[in-house]
């Protein structure tokens, strides 16, 4: 009786790839390649925490807190808890040139834009210039999604509805009692594929017309479509400011830029003396134990100061020298005579 052994439907081809017949090449590490390994990663790591701590230490930042908390703060007047808007001045003095272009910024602290619920608290379609979506806005925008008169809040969600409204104006001051403001560019701090791809206005002209029969969010003092009055091109849900609060911070303390100081009298920075940021005080924090600062800076290949990093690769790298040393002294020691 001839036995008939059955194929299997599912059994791969008998070629050297699947049935994993390849050459391969596994290193045999030795204590005289594993040693000098260690010791050149730990070298070049030194090298790149040196020069990222270097270049750190070379960035130039000023920060002022205006939350107002204490009696002798500039802001006190402003950190009542239920305030009207409310117009405080910051007097500071620099005593050496800060490097232009200078880069201004807004701090938040104790502020948890990570929360879950926060961040998809938007209607991605309705940011993308949905019609539909702007009279039927998602349920991921509750509780912002409908006014008390069940009117659809357009843009909603909690993100839109918490957007930043303090406003700044930057004065220099002189001795005989002049000052002179410096002027601010707020024109492209927001990201290139927000701006171009992930955020569009709806293609209706005007573009109010577009938000008939919806309400502003409800902490707005003004629709989306009146965002900037200067400039009609930065309105909308592509308005500069409104992109930039719309991409939420990953740690409860942050600061997001608001405008960069690049006028042709201060190209190269400001240079030292007196002046003034006048501040409109819109934005309350205290009722969530927040505080508020802004913050000068200019930037360098690396970005914006943060010595962490060239500290991290030093202590990795002095990690690597060191454990190095300990496996040449173990090696040294204890390796086994036919390894001499």
């Amino acid at each position: 009786m001839v036995t008939q052994v059955k194929g299997f439907a599912n059994r791969p081809d008998n070629t050297a790839f699947t049935q994993q017949r390849l050459p391969a090449w596994q290193p045999m590490l030795s204590a005289g390649i594993v040693i000098p390994g260690f010791v050149l990663i730990g070298l070049a790591f030194i090298g790149i925490g040196v020069a990222l701590f270097v270049t750190s230490k070379s960035i130039q930042v000023l920060e002022m807190d205006y939350t107002g908390v204490n009696q002798d703060s500039a802001c006190y007047k402003c950190s009542d808890p239920n305030p009207e808007t409310c117009m405080c001045q910051l007097n500071f003095t620099i005593d050496s040139l800060l490097k232009g272009p200078v880069f201004f910024y807004y701090g938040l602290s104790n502020y948890f834009q990570n929360y879950r619920r926060y961040t998809v608290s938007k209607d991605g379609d309705q940011l993308s210039g949905n019609l539909a979506n702007f009279l039927s806005p998602s349920s991921t925008c509750s509780p912002y999604e409908y006014d008390s008169n069940t009117k659809p809040i357009v843009p909603c969600g909690s993100i839109a509805n918490s957007k930043f409204n303090d406003t700044f104006k930057l004065y220099q001051t002189f001795n005989n009692g002049t000052k002179k403001l410096v002027p601010f560019d707020g024109k492209g701090i927001a990201w290139w594929t927000d701006y171009n791809i992930k955020y569009r206005n709806p293609s209706v002209t005007p573009l109010r017309n577009a938000f008939n029969g919806t309400v502003k969010p409800i902490f707005w003092p003004l629709p989306a479509y009146e965002l900037d009055p200067k400039d009609p091109a930065n309105n909308g849900f592509i308005n500069q400011d409104f992109l930039v609060w719309m991409r939420t911070a990953a740690l409860p303390d942050f600061r997001k830029l608001y405008r960069r100081i690049t006028a042709p009298d201060y190209a190269q920075g400001l240079s030292p003396g007196s002046y003034m940021l006048e501040i409109e005080y819109n934005y309350p924090v205290l009722s969530f134990g927040g505080r508020k600062t802004v913050v000068f800076s200019n930037v360098s290949w690396m970005g914006g100061k943060n010595d962490f990093l060239g500290i991290a690769y030093l202590v990795i790298g002095s990690m690597c020298v060191l454990m190095s040393i300990v496996m040449l002294i173990v090696y040294a020691k204890f390796k086994f005579p036919e390894e001499e």
